[in-house]
């Protein structure tokens, strides 16, 4: 029996340490080793970069077949003359020619630019102000029911929602009961159908829809916000207000950017609610170019036209948003 398999454990000779010191580490092996043939049991970053465009093919390959190749077929046929059945004819920028001069059309872009007051500021204006108390302290067990009933809009489809609204819109809907009710009976009036007040009466619905959406996107970023920030405001004497204003605001920068973005690409390309509630009408005073695309492609016969519609609200939409994220960029 050799005198190292004799000793108890734990106990080393000092010819054992010193065979220990004098075995190469792994590193010392891994230098030793041609470049090439480094590192082969791990990929490098060009590796590591091809399985991940493995993990992505499936989704982009959806995305291209479903999403950009009918964007780039909806380009192309935007430059024709065509109502969908016959054979096309080529009619170059005519078309977007006529989306920059055609009144209706005109008027479907101005209208959508308004709704943004109504579908993005409005809901971000009420949406702040109720994360503030929701989002404080306790606010999740205070306000639950709150929260629930104000994000219900964005779980009922939108058709439902417009159909809703048609019937408390009506002449004898629950929104002229209650002007009657409180005294108001000579401001009842049929809302939709009134030239003056029907884009105001779609634009609330939109607000209604988007408040519930803020208020959570603003909740979450609160609950971010580093609470010490706060304690250090209330030593300085800030109230609520001082408060929102000097920490709550300026941490939600980002969120804000979140929810301006979300709610102006829903204000430009709406349809479900103005097509279920209006139809565009009366006459024009709501259409909108969601509602006028369809018009124009399944009813007048005009595909052409409408395609360069669609690119023309899509341009507008990509500059908006463009706009909107160097407005929040964080400054360096």
């Amino acid at each position: 029996m050799s005198v190292r398999a004799a000793l108890p454990d734990g106990v080393r000779t000092r010819s054992a340490a010193a065979d220990d010191a004098a075995a190469p580490t792994a590193h010392d092996r891994a230098s030793t080793l041609p470049r090439g043939a480094r590192g082969r049991g791990r990929p490098g970053r060009r590796g590591r970069r091809r399985i991940a465009y493995l993990y992505l093919a499936p989704a982009l390959g959806v995305y291209t077949l479903f999403v950009a190749l009918p964007w780039v077929h909806t380009i192309w046929l935007s430059f024709y003359t065509w109502d969908g059945v016959t054979l096309g004819t080529w009619d170059g920028f005519g078309n977007y020619r006529d989306v920059l001069t055609d009144p209706t059309m005109l008027a479907a872009l101005e209208h959508a630019l308004g709704f943004i007051v109504f579908f993005s500021l409005l809901p971000i204006a009420i949406g702040l102000p109720l994360a503030a108390v929701v989002g404080a302290a306790g606010g999740k067990r205070r306000y639950p029911v709150s929260r629930a009933v104000l994000f219900l809009p964005q779980v009922v489809p939108l058709i439902a929602v417009g159909v809703m609204w048609r019937w408390m819109y009506a002449q004898n809907g629950l929104v002229n009961r209650i002007l009657d009710a409180v005294g108001l009976r000579s401001v009842t009036r049929a809302w939709l159908g009134d030239f003056t007040w029907a884009y105001v009466a779609v634009g609330l619905v939109g607000t209604w829809v988007m408040t519930g959406l803020t208020l959570v996107v603003f909740q979450a970023g609160i609950q971010k916000i580093d609470t010490s920030l706060y304690e250090a405001a209330r030593i300085d004497g800030a109230g609520p207000v001082r408060e929102f204003f000097a920490v709550t605001l300026p941490g939600l920068r980002a969120d804000i950017g979140v929810a301006l973005t979300v709610t102006v690409i829903a204000a430009l390309a709406s349809f479900d609610v103005v097509y279920v509630t209006t139809g565009g009408g009366p006459g024009t005073s709501t259409i909108v170019p969601g509602v006028l695309i369809y018009q124009l492609a399944f009813t007048d016969g005009k595909v052409g036209a409408a395609c360069a519609l669609a690119v023309v609200l899509s341009a507008l939409i990509a500059l908006i948003v463009l706009a909107i994220g160097r407005l929040v960029r964080e400054k360096p």
